[in-house]
């Protein structure tokens, strides 16, 4: 028999870190369950804002019990809903709690001045258990896949580094900060008109495909930034970047693509297949037991080059996006 909640909702600008720190070091557990994921650095880094009492967000209190949280960060004239998570007796309970955070905080979005879009991808929750609050509120939905590729190998196992197969023009080179503009070009150039654009609007420029690329090599949020299993494809005539693998590390043997792209000029020569196999065969080297990825599930052409390196899916998750400079129907996006 379920046990009725009594569920009070305040700011988040009251509390402190000290009293968070349970609920987040739970959430913490949770990654490394379900995603192979440790999350304790990000942990770290949201608990010191917590303490500056500067993140706008909600707390959920059961009977004075700290039971959940959710907040946001303001990028300019859009928010990005960076978390929300709760803990119950059973799950129809936790989600119940979720939904009634992620709605006080979607009211507190839509109604604060200059906002014009919405950005939110919260990884812990399957596809569809809670859009509910989203579709409410007209957000789109972005069925995005979880994908790991499991690097285990018996250690007698016979291991010759597969042929890299390039044209003659390019060359395989180790990440280097030298390539951080040139890399945000081919980041920006690579996904004009892509449905992950739509997702992730930093895509649309290349200011945001900058501060996309920092925040992928400089903070903790997707892994600790790898440059030894991260590479560059170089045309050796002009010296441009026509294709990047960029990796981290999200626990001690498990490893995370966050940006595989190639130049729209140079695909079909099997760049992005190469640049695959060479980093599964460091990691599998450097004795990483997997490596995992996120895709959205509409870009089958990534799917499918995925899979036949050995990914399977892990997790169904959501992409919800509200844009009122471009508003789409609220729907399902299901289809490239």
């Amino acid at each position: 028999m379920a046990v009725a909640t009594q569920l009070e909702i305040l700011d988040l600008r009251h509390f402190s870190a000290r009293q968070l720190r349970p609920l987040l070091e739970t959430e913490s557990r949770v990654w490394e369950q379900r995603l192979r994921w440790n999350y304790q650095s990000s942990t770290e880094l949201l608990l010191q804002y917590l303490d500056s009492r500067i993140l706008p967000g909600f707390v959920a209190l059961d009977r004075g019990r700290i039971c959940g949280f959710t907040f946001c960060v303001y990028e300019g004239q859009k928010a990005v809903v960076g978390d929300a998570f709760a803990i119950a007796n059973d799950t129809a309970q936790m989600l119940q709690t979720t939904h009634t955070l992620l709605h006080q905080l979607l009211q507190l979005l839509q109604n604060s001045p200059g906002i014009q879009r919405i950005e939110s991808q919260l990884l812990l929750y399957d596809a569809g258990s809670i859009n509910e609050v989203f579709l409410a509120s007209g957000f789109t939905m972005y069925p995005r896949l979880f994908m790991e590729c499991d690097l285990s190998v018996p250690a007698d196992a016979p291991h010759a580094p597969p042929e890299l197969n390039l044209p003659a023009t390019v060359e395989l080179l180790r990440w280097s900060t030298d390539h951080y503009q040139a890399a945000a070009e081919l980041i920006h150039e690579c996904y004009l008109g892509h449905i992950d654009a739509r997702i992730n609007d930093q895509y649309c420029s290349l200011h945001g495909s900058l501060r996309f690329l920092h925040n992928i090599v400089r903070f903790p949020g997707c892994g600790v930034f790898e440059p030894n299993a991260s590479w560059v494809l170089r045309d050796r005539h002009n010296g441009s970047i026509v294709g990047m693998l960029l990796c981290s590390r999200v626990a001690s043997d498990v490893a995370h693509i966050t940006q595989l792209c190639i130049a729209p000029a140079w695909r079909g020569h099997g760049l992005g297949r190469a640049l695959l196999n060479h980093c599964i065969d460091h990691l599998t080297r450097a004795s990483f037991a997997a490596i995992t990825l996120t895709v959205t599930e509409a870009n089958q052409q990534a799917v499918k080059l995925y899979e036949n390196h050995g990914f399977f899916t892990r997790h169904r998750f959501d992409a919800m996006v509200l844009d009122r400079t471009n508003p789409i129907p609220n729907q399902r996006e299901d289809r490239q």
